[in-house]
C-alpha cells in the first residue's frame, strides 16, 4: 500500500524552531490537557492572535517549521501518535443504484479490526478513466429515533445527498462518511458514543483511511483528491487537510474561526489546539493546507461572521508567503446562517470544478436532478443483526483496538 505524506516520528529536539504561542492567552490548566472549547477566545482576542501570528510568520520557512510542529501537536493531541498501523480495509460495497447522471452504492470500511466506517459512494455514469475524488464529511444533526429524524440525520440529510450527487454528475468519485456514533456507527456503538473525546480520534483516523480507500481505487486520480464538510464536518475537513498532503483541495464550511473552537468533544475534547509550546486556532489549522487550494465559506449568523475582515486576510497572508495568494478564496454570505445550503454548495461546486477539472455546466450542477434516497436504502447496517462477525460494540474496545495498532 502507498504511504501518505504525513509527519512521522519527528524528534522532539527538532520542534523548537516551530514553537509559537501568542502573548495573551487564557492560562494553561494546573493539570490535565490544555483544552480549547467553544468560545475559548473572544472575537477581539481571536483577531489579535491572528494579527500577532501574521506579523511573526514573515517568511515561508518560519511558517513551515511551525506547521510541522503544529501537525505533531494535532496528531498527538488526537491520540494518534505514533500513527496506528494500517490494516486491510476489507471494503464491502453494496448493490449499485442508478439515477440521473450518477449512481450510489453503500460502502463499509474496516478502519481498525472490528471498527467500521460506513458511507455512500457516488459515481459518475460511464467510464472516463481516473477521475477526481471528493470526501464529504457531515456536521452535527439531531437524534435518529424515528423515520422523520433519520431523514435529517448525518449523511442521510438532503444537503449531504445533494452535494454528493451533484459532484458525481460533475465527474467526481464522491464518498460520504459517518461521524462516530452517527448513521451506521450509531447502530454499531450507540448515539452516546459520539459525545466523548474518542470521537475525534476515530473520525480523524476514519477520514485518513477513507483517503486510503479513494486513492487506491482504479477509477480515482490520486493527485486530485478534495475534502469538504460543514460545521463539525468542516473541523474534520481542515484537520484532515492539515495532516494528509494527499488532500489537494479543501473546502471547510462555516467552521474556520479565530475564536470559536467547536462545542463538541469530537472537535475540541482533545488537546489539538494548544500545549505549553504551541497554539493554533481553527483558522490557523485551516491555513496549514497552504499552498494547496482552499475555499473558506462563511456566513453572517455564526462564528464565521468576521471571516472577510479577520480569518480570510490571515489566510491570504500565509498563502502569500508561498506565492500562492490566488489559491485561497472566501465566499461570505452575510445574510445566511449555519448550514451547507444551496448558495454555499454553489460556491463549492464552482471552486472544485476549477481546481479539479470537473464539469461546471448548469446541467451538471442542476440539483433538481438529484434523487433523494431514504435512510433505509442508504444504510449499511439495517439492524444489529447486520453487523459483521467480530464487530466491536463498545467505545472502550475501539480505543483499545486503535492503541493495539500503535504498538
Amino acid at each position: 500500500m502507498k504511504r501518505w505524506s504525513l509527519l512521522l516520528g519527528l524528534p522532539a529536539a527538532a520542534w523548537g524552531a516551530g514553537n509559537w504561542v501568542p502573548k495573551e492567552l487564557p492560562p494553561l490548566p494546573a493539570e490535565g490537557p490544555a483544552l480549547c472549547s467553544r468560545d475559548y477566545l473572544t472575537p477581539e482576542e481571536g483577531a489579535a492572535v491572528l494579527a500577532e501570528a501574521a506579523a511573526h510568520f514573515d517568511r515561508a520557512e518560519k511558517w513551515q517549521d511551525y506547521a510541522q510542529r503544529m501537525r505533531a501537536q494535532i496528531q498527538a493531541g488526537a491520540g494518534l501518535a505514533p500513527w496506528p498501523r494500517r490494516t486491510p480495509l476489507h471494503p464491502a460495497i453494496g448493490e449499485r443504484r442508478t439515477h440521473d447522471g450518477y449512481s450510489v452504492e453503500n460502502v463499509r470500511l474496516e478502519t481498525a479490526p472490528g471498527v467500521f466506517a460506513c458511507g455512500n459512494l457516488y459515481l459518475p455514469l460511464g467510464d472516463a478513466g481516473r477521475r477526481p475524488a471528493v470526501l464529504t464529511t457531515h456536521g452535527h444533526t439531531g437524534p435518529a429515533r424515528n423515520a422523520e429524524e433519520w431523514a435529517r440525520h448525518g449523511r442521510f440529510g438532503e444537503a449531504v445527498q445533494q452535494r454528493a450527487a451533484t459532484l458525481a454528475r460533475m465527474g467526481a468519485v464522491v464518498l460520504t462518511l459517518d461521524m462516530f456514533g452517527y448513521g451506521d456507527s450509531l447502530v454499531q456503538f450507540g448515539a452516546d458514543a459520539h459525545r466523548r473525546p474518542l470521537a475525534m480520534t476515530v473520525q480523524l483516523w476514519n477520514a485518513l483511511r477513507a483517503v486510503d480507500f479513494l486513492s487506491e481505487r482504479a477509477d480515482v486520480d490520486p493527485t486530485r483528491i478534495a475534502v469538504t464538510g460543514e460545521s463539525g464536518g468542516g473541523t474534520q475537513a481542515f484537520l484532515l487537510s492539515a495532516l494528509d498532503e494527499r488532500v489537494k483541495v479543501s473546502v471547510p464550511v462555516v467552521m474556520a474561526s479565530s475564536y470559536f473552537f467547536g462545542g463538541c468533544p469530537c472537535e475540541s475534547g482533545r488537546p489539538i489546539h494548544r500545549s505549553a509550546e504551541v497554539f493554533a486556532s481553527n483558522a490557523m489549522i485551516a491555513a496549514l493546507a497552504a499552498p494547496r487550494p482552499m475555499l473558506l465559506i462563511s456566513d453572517g449568523g455564526d462564528w464565521t461572521k468576521f471571516t472577510p475582515e479577520v480569518e480570510f486576510p490571515f489566510s491570504q497572508r500565509i498563502y502569500e508567503l508561498f506565492g500562492a495568494q490566488s489559491q485561497v478564496e472566501n465566499v461570505h454570505l452575510a445574510n445566511e446562517g449555519h448550514d451547507y445550503g444551496p448558495s454555499k454548495r454553489a460556491a463549492m461546486y464552482r471552486f472544485l470544478a476549477a481546481k479539479l477539472g470537473l464539469d461546471d455546466s448548469a446541467t451538471a450542477r442542476d440539483e433538481r436532478r438529484t434523487t433523494l434516497e431514504s435512510p433505509d436504502t442508504m444504510r449499511v447496517f439495517k439492524a444489529d443483526a447486520a453487523l459483521p462477525a467480530g464487530a466491536l460494540r463498545e467505545p472502550a474496545a475501539v480505543a483499545a483496538a486503535i492503541a493495539a495498532l500503535q504498538r
